[in-house]
């Protein structure tokens, strides 16, 4: 079979004006590049393509001189508007590729070929022009204008560009997605990006936020306290890298040298620390993270305001005026207008900056106590001055005090000492849910115990209760004073076992407010104290009795000692079923009291069978097999993402049956501990020596 051979369409030029649009052109819908911008292109590069035209022909058949366009009319527009801003003449020649008159072809047919026809640059392929234009020399900001589009997204296409040419090989055969790679643009390093897809190149699941995770699994978060009070410039200027994300939001990205991190935060404190200490302090513990009740047993010493000048007392008069006034506008507003709003925030922020101005303290009372500086949860320097130790009391008579381990301001001779982080033991992996570790049953107890008593204080029927409890349970002798959930003395219960994000929970700061509230009432002297509470309402002195005595409540799980030196079985059994009494009573719940499980308080510190075990009573099943397969710590850090919306609790945190024994007859056998303590007593004995060995070393 022969075919005859094909005689292409001539090329000419053709001047501008005698060219006319087809009415038979199918693009009737505007998309892509505006005319004006495609006519700056023409300016800038000149026609990168001939239109295709047709003779237009009168009535008898007969050519006319001029020429429709059924495929190049956006050309046309362009070259048409050039025209009219005079930037180029009207008889301009334009090249046309010309089909004859009465071919067969229908115009229609012509302009639907040329824009279904012609196929679409690959997204690889313009990444790589793109990465080969700035390779030559031209800027992100010439590429930008060059293609008319914003300088982010050059900025994201030469990202894309540069991530490891495995990865983008696997994309041109369609076997990664789009979503994929821009996920992988996190992090530059092409072994990296090659681990983590090898990693998940067995799951099933290969999900743009898995790609994350993993990319940035030993990061900080730039919204970290740390990251915050070092300042994102000064780790960079350190050397330290950020990890952005250009296609969506990632609060500020994340620092990828934690180290680094780590020591810049301690250096700045110790920078600090040593300005503080011209001020004469005796000592000055610096930590990242100050323990709650660091003070404990230490004497605050009272400091007198700085006195507000004549400007500051006027401006505060007339920020609370301005206040009054605002409100006073605005009163029968639904919504405050949003400037409005604004305006009420910086209001209260400068008048908060008054009221926390620094205090003025004796010399002769600074010479002998010391201050904590640490991280604000907000990432913001906490300065907490003026305590005492006991030990320092009395004034010195040596030549004061001797350089800390940590080092010393030699010009003060005040002693700064870094509190060392703890950091926690890795467990052992075997199959089964066996039982909590007890450091972090206490952990987690010391969180419940601090809940509970804010709870309690905020209940004056309940707290007269359980201090009448208390009080009848020895006075009528029927157990030993020392058991129980409630120490009326009232005994300040120290957490012996805390995790660090204890001291910044909503019950911490909820007591703390509290605590200092009273304080700034109450008299210090003993007589004057009997006169101001006998003086006092009914509802305050109730409301003060319950804040007393939540100060005694202990719910803390301990260590049973079965020698019997030390809480027994029966003692642990009584206090845990009379905290759970309690908690009901005051209604408690650990979610409304902030708690929520993370991989640093709970879930990275168990077993790989109870987070799957969370998941599944948290989520579900489904989500549980999500991440059966994964490392423990990739594990801990999903589970702590699915669970960060939901109400689960572990065992030592919720409302339990624990039965209070007070009612039957007192003996050492007792009931048995809860389920999630409950194991072979040698087994639990090798595991908390083991962990004890952990949390030596790691002191």
């Amino acid at each position: 079979m022969s075919f005859k051979k094909l005689t292409l369409s001539s090329s000419r030029d053709i001047p501008f004006n005698k060219l006319v649009l087809s009415q038979s052109n199918v693009r009737r819908i505007k998309s892509g590049v505006s005319i004006e911008e495609f006519a700056e292109d023409i300016a800038r590069r000149g026609l990168l393509q001939s239109l295709h035209v047709r003779p237009v022909v009168d009535e008898d058949g007969n050519e006319t001189g001029m020429f429709e366009i059924p495929a190049g009319g956006r050309r046309y527009r362009a070259l048409e508007h050039l025209v009219k801003a005079k930037r180029l003449n009207k008889t301009a020649p334009v090249p046309c590729v010309v089909r004859e008159a009465g071919n067969g072809i229908l115009a229609e047919d012509d302009s639907l070929a040329e824009n279904t026809q012609r196929e679409a640059l690959h997204p690889l392929d313009q990444f790589r022009a793109f990465r080969t234009l700035r390779e030559k020399g031209q800027s992100e900001e010439e590429i930008a204008a060059a293609f008319f589009v914003p300088v982010n997204v050059v900025k994201q296409r030469l990202r894309l560009a540069a991530v490891s040419p495995k990865l983008l090989d696997l994309y041109e055969t369609d076997e990664m997605s789009l979503d994929q790679v821009m996920t992988f643009t996190i992090n530059p390093d092409h072994d990296r990006q090659e681990q983590v897809w090898e990693a998940l190149d067995s799951s099933w699941s290969k999900d743009p936020y898995q790609i994350r995770r993993l990319l940035t699994e030993t990061t900080v978060r730039a919204s970290d306290k740390r990251a915050v009070f070092v300042g994102l410039a000064a780790y960079e200027e350190a050397g330290g890298t950020i990890l952005r994300d250009l296609f969506q939001s990632d609060d500020g990205g994340w620092l990828q040298d934690a180290a680094l991190l780590d020591r810049l935060a301690t250096e700045k404190l110790k920078a600090m620390a040593a300005e503080i200490a011209e001020e004469g302090w005796k000592w000055i513990e610096v930590a990242v993270n100050m323990p709650y009740d660091a003070a404990y047993g230490l004497r605050r010493i009272d400091g007198t305001p700085v006195d507000l000048t004549d400007e500051e007392q006027a401006m505060i008069v007339s920020l609370e005026a301005e206040y009054a006034e605002l409100e006073a506008d605005h009163a029968k507003a639904e919504e405050l207008p949003e400037e409005i709003d604004e305006r009420l925030g910086e209001i209260e922020t400068a008048l908060a900056t008054f009221e926390s101005r620094p205090f003025i303290y004796d010399p002769d009372e600074i010479a002998r106590a010391g201050v904590f500086v640490s991280i604000g949860g907000n990432g913001s320097l906490s300065i907490d001055r003026g305590y005492v130790r006991p030990e320092d009391e009395a004034p010195e008579d040596g030549e004061g005090a001797t350089a800390g381990m940590d080092g010393s301001d030699a010009s003060t001779g005040a002693t700064i000492s870094v509190a060392g982080q703890q950091a926690a033991p890795e467990d052992e992996e075997d199959d089964g849910i066996k039982p909590l570790p007890d450091r972090l049953v206490m952990e987690l107890t010391a969180h419940r115990t601090l809940a509970l008593r804010d709870a309690v204080a905020g209940n004056p029927h309940i707290a007269m209760t359980a201090l009448l409890h208390k009080l009848v349970t020895d006075t009528f002798g029927r157990y030993a004073a020392s058991s129980g959930c409630l120490e009326a003395s009232v005994h300040h219960v120290f957490f012996p076992a805390q995790s660090a994000d204890l001291k910044d929970s909503l019950s911490a700061k909820s007591v703390n407010e509290r605590q200092e509230a009273w304080k700034t009432d109450i008299p210090q002297d003993d007589q004057a104290l009997w006169d101001w509470l006998d003086a006092l309402d009914d509802a305050s002195r109730m409301a003060l009795l319950a804040h007393c005595v939540s100060y005694g409540v202990n719910a803390l799980y301990e260590k049973v000692d079965r020698y019997g030196a030390g809480l027994s079985k029966a003692g642990l059994e009584r206090r845990l079923g009379q905290a759970n009494r309690l908690a009901k009573a005051v209604k408690l719940d650990m979610i409304e009291a902030g708690w929520k499980p993370t991989a640093a308080n709970y879930l990275g510190r168990v077993t790989k069978a109870r987070i799957v075990e969370a998941v599944r009573e948290g989520v579900g099943e489904q989500a549980a097999q999500l991440i059966d397969h994964l490392k423990k710590g990739d594990m801990a850090k999903e589970a702590e993402r699915l669970l960060a919306d939901n109400d689960w609790l572990p065992e030592p945190l919720r409302l339990t049956d624990i039965d209070d024994p007070s009612d039957e007859a007192g003996d050492d056998e007792g009931e048995a501990l809860p389920e999630f303590l409950a194991d072979d007593e040698d087994a639990a004995d090798d595991a908390d020596e083991a962990e004890s060995d952990h949390l030596v070393a790691a002191e």
